[in-house]
């Protein structure tokens, strides 16, 4: 099927200029997890043409509640490559990488960040994810960022701001904690809400070494079992998690709009050359 042909409704929401800005985008996305993964999904609806995919997971039977790529039949399969080959069916004309692997400080050189348009955090660790902050922001990138999409159900409490005019998010003020620290005072918008619901009081091995998730095979040896080293495990639910999703793929899509609008009116019409 063409690609123009998929793509029409948004052609004629946002313009022939803005779609063709899109098709030549490139964006890098971390972690493809309840988030990231309905952020993935709607780049590649909307006609971004170079997405690579970074999350060193595997699908868990607790990710299918809330992930775009999971499913019962998936579980224990690499989550970076199941969503890879779900946004292949989606836009079959897209330059989609995906890498297996954890961003990390001793990873951080590799992903080659200043080589995109845009960077997208989903990461889920707190250490990693400042890291990646600080790091684009070092170099120039536009980064979009989420904060915690847990413990909440209501999406009309879901908000864009800049980093320091976010309120009632505890993973925010961390992230503003950590960022001060560091001496960093560059700004960058992120998706969060003041909701954070309490946990009901059920026995959960997620979390712990005992949990569901399918561990790292031997030649993956080096692979974080990011569930045994989380402090605490939340709440979560579809509509939430990919609501955040959605807003951060937004924030790219209007992004591309906004400036091609911009680049129009700055230009001479044939009335006034």
């Amino acid at each position: 099927m063409p690609q123009k042909q998929m793509l029409h409704r948004t052609e004629l929401l946002v313009g022939p200029d803005a779609l063709k800005r899109l098709s030549t985008t490139k964006v890098i996305l971390f972690g493809v997890g309840g988030v990231g993964s309905w952020c993935a999904d709607v780049l590649a609806r909307s006609g971004v043409g170079h997405l690579t995919l970074v999350d060193s997971d595997r699908v868990c039977v607790t990710n299918v509640n809330r992930q775009a790529q999971a499913t019962s039949l998936n579980v224990g399969r690499v989550k970076v490559l199941e969503l890879e080959s779900r946004l292949r069916e989606i836009s079959p004309h897209a330059d989609i990488r995906a890498l297996h692997k954890a961003y990390e400080p001793e990873t951080r050189d590799e992903f080659a960040l200043e080589s995109f348009d845009y960077v997208i955090d989903a990461i889920d660790s707190l250490s990693n994810k400042v890291d990646l902050i600080k790091t684009a922001l070092a170099k120039g990138r536009p980064i979009f960022s989420a904060m915690g999409a847990a413990s909440k159900l209501d999406p009309t409490r879901i908000r864009e701001a800049s980093i320091w005019k976010t309120q009632g998010c505890p993973l925010a003020r961390k992230v503003r904690q950590r960022l001060r620290q560091s001496g960093v005072e560059g700004d960058f918008v992120c998706v969060f809400s003041d909701e954070v619901l309490p946990n009901h009081d059920i026995p959960s091995a997620c979390g712990t070494r005992s949990c569901m998730c399918p561990k790292p095979l031997p030649a993956e040896s080096s692979a974080p079992d990011w569930c045994a080293k989380k402090a605490q495990v939340n709440g979560s639910i579809a509509h939430m998690t990919a609501a955040f999703g959605m807003h951060l793929a937004g924030l790219v899509i209007r992004d591309i709009y906004c400036g091609t609008r911009s680049q129009e009116r700055s230009e001479p019409s044939l009335e006034t050359a």
